[in-house]
């Protein structure tokens, strides 16, 4: 039995496996890909062609393009030789000529006359020049189309920069060697081609040959490839500097492959190397007419046969989409009032329901059905507003709507009630008529009690605000307006923005500090909500006003106000009392002080008494002795002289004791200044060891040198040094140390503490030292650990010492668990730790 080619080509199918996925791949596509996907063929069809059509062209241009630039390259080539050739002719009588002047054989005159023949063979020497081993001209000549500055005449010494430079890289080789293009672009552009004039490898002077590059470029190349190219000689960096260059617009669209593009060369002119380079551009290139024109015709016919396959197309979209509208339009409107969360409801004229979403029923509990077709009184009206929600339903429906909703009370099936806001709107056919009211409903419960809560809260934060005990006002800036005022501003200042603006302006005025160790970081309005503040714009002062008789701490800070302006917070708080109590604390602390003094000076009265009365029997045992010696006129002048300095000199130390004790003594307020730590060591050790000395208590001293500055009151630290000293020899008097025993140490050196410079000051003894039960109570006030003692003493070198930005320590000293001793020690900042 016969097949025919329809059978056996259905069998082929049949049998041939990627037929058979294709074909399943095919019917696995719903029919509109299917549709889009025969539409789709032929176009890609005819853009394939197009591509094979432009790749041809393209590859074909470029193929000739290359020819055409390989022809290019090969006359630069050609053209180099030629100019090579050119260079290398009067090299060899050049050598000659160099030869004969090495060997003494060429005279300067006959050198000129040799150099003229030799320019006058090779119109490109521009000149000769014969240079000794300075450099320096010996005989020369240059030719009529010669620059000015080429002629040079014996013994001048050459004076241009470029020229010197290849001198010496000649001098340096001994090689004959070419410089780069000297003299910039036109007719004083030359190349050099120096000779070094060597004897027995000794320098002795150089033969300079200058090129003409215009006339090198004019002889050397070939007519022929002068009449093809624009030729030019350019440098390293592309500079032109013989020739001209041809910068060629190309016809047509310059992205067509076909479009004539200029062709162009360079290469490097030997033996002179990359610095001169020889650049020709063709003038003219042909373009293929023919070829274009083909392409035009193809690709306009292939434009045509796209345009009516798009067309196509969009017809068969059309249709397509013309038989599938009414089903995905009735599934799109199905799905988007299914997937609404907002309630849509349709009345018709007369009030009637006559459309209800999912979403609407889903908010009442009622359905569809029992919804559908109802008018007023509806199922989900509440039983309470049925008269309020008639009238709102009459207005609804003569068209008195408020754009911006209503809100009314719903009850759902169950009976539970929440709050909706509706929107009414017309609803309008296809024709432009008006057939119902459109009304969407919203659940608005959880937004209607956080406005409740949030006014709720409002009041509370008013409430607290009402019951503080600072003034609170906020103002916009440079403005009257008064936004808030609590109770205790109004008591003070009134309910007009007077008072803030007189309690900004004596803040602005005043040069209050923030107080040592406050953090900035730190709420100061105490507890209220900061968050929207501006930390940078923080002010505080601290201020009194006559009219109110009371100091006020004044804290305000920029903040935005609820519709977005900025306002000035200001909050005010009473601190007379606290005023009142430093004041009487500074007093109090300053009798103490006065006080401590005094007994401290009673207690060593005795001791000085008996200090100045060495001095003073000084001074009489040296006035006596004057007097009988003078008497007697048994003394000199120089004796005299002598006995009269130390009888000065011990009157001078009585002075500088009783100096000591008055400002000691003296009171006064403290007053830092800058101070030497040494010199306050030597003022308390000048009077605390009268006391030492007169208890056999030996004190050693030691001050470390190079001590910095300290920002204090001498006055005051010397009084804590003289303390420390007195309680340190009354602890040795206390332990009934041997008298050989008795000493104490006195140590001031720098440190550093938590990275800052200060000064330590430690005073150790050898006593009992101290319970350490006792230890935390001895800067208590009025508590002492001596039976005469008053207890203040401490407490006020505690205080002083603080004050000045210090601390004051305490601890025994130990051997094993015998306790040998006790250390006090204080350190002070430095006046560079302070000024930091």
């Amino acid at each position: 039995m016969t097949s025919t080619p329809s059978s056996l080509i259905a069998s082929l199918r049949a049998r041939w496996r990627p037929w058979r996925r294709w074909q399943r791949w095919w019917q696995g596509l719903s029919p509109a890909h299917q549709d889009r996907m025969v539409s789709i063929v032929p176009l890609i069809s005819v853009l394939l062609f197009l591509a094979a059509i432009a790749s041809a062209f393209t590859y074909f241009t470029r193929l000739e393009a290359q020819r055409e630039q390989q022809e290019v390259t090969r006359d630069v080539e050609y053209a180099q030789q030629r100019l090579r050739l050119r260079l290398l002719e009067p090299h060899e009588p050049l050598q000659r000529m160099a030869a004969e002047v090495v060997g003494g054989e060429l005279s300067p005159q006959l050198f000129g006359l040799e150099a003229e023949l030799l320019a006058g063979r090779f119109p490109e020497l521009l000149a000769l020049t014969w240079l000794d081993a300075r450099d320096q001209v010996v005989s020369a000549h240059a030719a009529v189309q010669a620059p000015a500055l080429l002629n040079r005449s014996a013994g001048q010494p050459v004076l241009d920069v470029d020229t010197e430079g290849a001198l010496g890289v000649a001098r340096t080789t001994l090689q004959p060697h070419f410089s780069r293009p000297l003299g910039g672009p036109g007719p004083d552009s030359r190349l050099l081609l120096l000779l070094p004039l060597t004897h027995f490898g000794s320098f002795q002077g150089t033969l300079m040959v200058e090129y003409s590059l215009e006339m090198l470029l004019r002889l050397g190349v070939p007519g022929d490839v002068r009449t093809r190219y624009a030729l030019a000689l350019v440098d390293l960096n592309g500079n032109v500097v013989a020739g001209s260059t041809h910068e060629l617009d190309p016809e047509g669209l310059p992205w067509l492959p076909w479009t004539g593009q200029p062709r162009s060369a360079q290469l490097a002119v030997t033996p002179v190397g990359p610095h001169l380079q020889l650049r020709a551009t063709s003038y003219r290139i042909s373009r293929d007419a023919a070829g274009e024109g083909f392409f035009w015709v193809v690709g306009s016919l292939s434009l045509l046969t796209i345009w009516m396959l798009l067309t196509n197309l969009r017809h068969t979209r059309r249709r397509l989409q013309a038989q599938r509208a009414l089903q995905s339009e009735t599934l799109f409107r199905r799905a988007m009032e299914n997937s609404m969360l907002t309630g849509m409801r349709a009345l018709d004229l007369n009030g009637r329901i006559t459309y209800v979403n999912p979403a609407f029923c889903s908010m009442t509990g009622w359905n569809e059905a029992d919804l559908v077709g109802a008018q007023a009184p509806f199922p989900y009206w509440p039983a309470a507003h049925v008269e309020n929600l008639h009238a709102r339903l009459d207005d609804e429906l003569s068209g008195r709507t408020n754009a911006g909703g209503f809100e009314m009370p719903v009850q759902r099936k169950d009976g539970s009630t929440f709050y909706a806001r509706m929107y009414v709107s017309p609803l309008i056919d296809s024709q432009g008529q008006q057939t119902g009211w459109m009304t969407s409903m919203t659940d608005i419960s959880e937004p209607k009690r956080v406005r409740e809560e949030l006014g709720a809260s409002y009041r509370r934060f008013t409430t607290v605000l009402d019951t503080l005990d600072q003034a609170v006002s906020v103002a916009p800036l440079n403005s009257t307006e008064l936004l808030f005022a609590n109770r205790m501003y109004q008591t003070w200042f009134g309910s007009t923005a007077e008072g803030h603006r007189q309690l900004i302006q004596l803040s602005q005025r005043s040069s209050a500090t923030r107080p040592d160790g406050e953090d900035h970081q730190s709420d100061g309005l105490a507890g209220l909500p900061t968050d929207t503040l501006f930390e940078a714009t923080t002010e505080h002062a601290e201020l009194f006003l006559d009219a109110l008789n009371k100091w006020l701490e004044v804290r305000s800070r920029y903040l935005t106000w609820v519709d977005g302006r900025l306002v000035q917070m200001v909050i005010a708080s009473d601190i007379t009392a606290r005023r009142r109590a430093e004041q009487q604390a500074a007093l109090q602390q300053e009798r103490a002080e006065a006080a401590s003094r005094l007994i401290t000076m009673g207690e060593m009265a005795s001791s000085v008494a008996h200090e100045l009365n060495q001095p003073l029997t000084a001074i009489n045992n040296y006035s006596s002795g004057m007097i009988a010696r003078l008497q007697q006129q048994q003394i000199s002048e120089a004796e005299l002289l002598e006995v009269l300095q130390k009888t000065a000199k011990q009157a001078q130390r009585a002075g500088q004791i009783i100096q000591r004790i008055r400002a000691f003594v003296k009171r006064s307020e403290p007053t830092p200044i800058p101070s030497d730590a040494a010199q306050m060591v030597a003022n308390a050790v000048e009077l605390a060891e009268i006391d030492l000395r007169r208890h056999l208590v030996r004190l050693n001293t030691y001050v470390a040198a190079r001590l910095p500055q300290l920002l204090v009151d001498p006055i005051l630290i010397e009084q804590v040094l003289i303390n420390l000293l007195k309680n340190a020899g009354e602890a040795i008097m206390q332990a009934q140390r041997p008298v050989g025993q008795r000493q104490v140490e006195l140590c001031v050196t720098p440190r550093h503490v938590e990275g800052l410079p200060v000064v330590e000051f430690s005073v150790r003894d050898n006593g009992r030292g101290i319970p350490p039960e006792r230890l935390e109570r001895i800067y208590e006030a009025f508590y002492s650990t001596k039976a005469e003692g008053m207890g203040i003493g401490l407490k006020l070198c505690r205080s002083i010492v603080e004050s000045h930005h210090g601390r004051l320590e305490a601890h025994n000293l130990y051997n094993g668990q015998e306790i040998m001793g006790c250390e006090f020690s204080f350190w002070l900042p430095s006046l560079t730790a302070l000024k930091s």
